[in-house]
């Protein structure tokens, strides 16, 4: 957005007026949206298909900085953030819902910032906006995203299907959105100090994106239809991996022995991290937010995935009274302690 050109005030142009503008760009694609915006509710009619629904909040000062995170990034992460709860059960997403709780600082130009990042994330993953909400707000801006797709009954993939000697297998990377936001952190402080001083981010395109503009994995949930893969369960990576590794063992009612040595990361990852003297297994462990999938395999599907470079077998479920473990590279069993969020963070 460019900051010389002028900024209107959001009530100089009233609640409706804004929501015809936030709105008008809204083309609808898939056939199960009868009705989107427009009336009192949205219309959808899913025939022989089970509907799935989520829901993530995004607060400002708590979920993102406007420091250094861009509104077209904000509204683009805000739509992905909850297509990977649809994908992580193995569904399609086809329709998003978006409400806004905004104060009086954000311009009407600043809405359109927010929302073409929110267009782009519906252009990309095929998705129709259908409605929403708006409201003032005393604190900032407060982003809430609805979800709603659809899948097959004999498709579903729930967390809690896991059994001992399953496979345990992750998408992608991990940790480098982690970093990406230490990265960025630095460099904000850095700014604080001195508004002079450019910030230090080259080299470092990857991690970067990780964190402001992360992708859902709609191509993993393609590829397991393609490989012939039906995961016994599945969740994404939004809280960290140790965190959603418990989250398969007590739904499943298993344990886990996860192996350190075979966790990916990415070398821009471990490169960050020793520039701030950290072990990047923190980060891929307990950092969050890169929104790969972690899913469970029968050993009889090993074959199918052992030399795709878009999946890594990290370890394998166990009995319950076995626990839930990290293995070193020595060997030694370290219980995982899953971190989460907390009211104290």
């Amino acid at each position: 957005m460019n900051e010389n050109s002028k900024q209107t005030s959001i009530s100089e142009l009233g609640e409706f007026r804004l929501i015809d503008r936030i709105t008008k760009a809204v083309e609808l694609k898939n056939e199960t949206t009868v009705k989107g915006v427009g009336d009192d509710a949205a219309i959808l009619n899913y025939e022989g298909s089970q509907v799935l629904v989520s829901t993530d909040l995004l607060t400002e000062g708590i979920h993102f900085n406007l420091m250094y995170v861009p509104l077209k990034h904000l509204g683009y992460k805000a739509v992905v953030v909850n297509l990977s709860d649809i994908y992580a059960m193995n569904g399609i997403p086809r329709q998003i819902t978006v409400s806004l709780a905004i104060s009086s600082k954000f311009s009407v130009e600043a809405v359109d910032e927010l929302y073409s990042g929110i267009h782009l994330a519906c252009e990309k993953y095929g998705i129709d906006l259908i409605g929403g909400d708006t409201t003032s707000s005393l604190t900032g801006l407060t982003i809430s995203v609805t979800a709603i797709g659809e899948i097959n009954k004999e498709d579903l993939v729930l967390r809690s299907g896991a059994k001992p000697n399953d496979l345990l297998c992750v998408s992608g990377d991990l940790g480098g959105a982690y970093m990406g936001l230490q990265l960025l952190e630095r460099e904000n402080e850095v700014f604080k100090v001195n508004q002079n001083m450019q910030p230090k981010l080259d080299g470092y395109d990857y991690i970067l994106e990780r964190q402001l503009k992360p992708e859902a994995r709609r191509d993993i949930v393609a590829a397991f239809k393609k490989m012939g893969i039906k995961p016994t369960s599945m969740i994404d990576i939004s809280d960290g991996l140790s965190s959603e590794v418990m989250h398969l063992c007590k739904h499943s009612n298993t344990g886990c022995s996860v192996f350190e040595d075979k966790i990916p990361m990415d070398p821009q990852t471990k490169k960050m991290a020793e520039e701030l003297n950290m072990n990047p297994l923190v980060a891929a462990l307990n950092g969050g937010e890169d929104y790969e999938l972690l899913f469970t395999i029968p050993l009889s599907d090993h074959e199918k995935i052992k030399n795709d470079p878009d999946f890594t077998i990290i370890g394998h479920m166990t009995e319950t009274a076995e626990g839930v473990n990290l293995i070193t590279g020595a060997g030694s069993a370290i219980p995982l302690q899953a971190q989460g969020w907390n009211m104290e963070k």
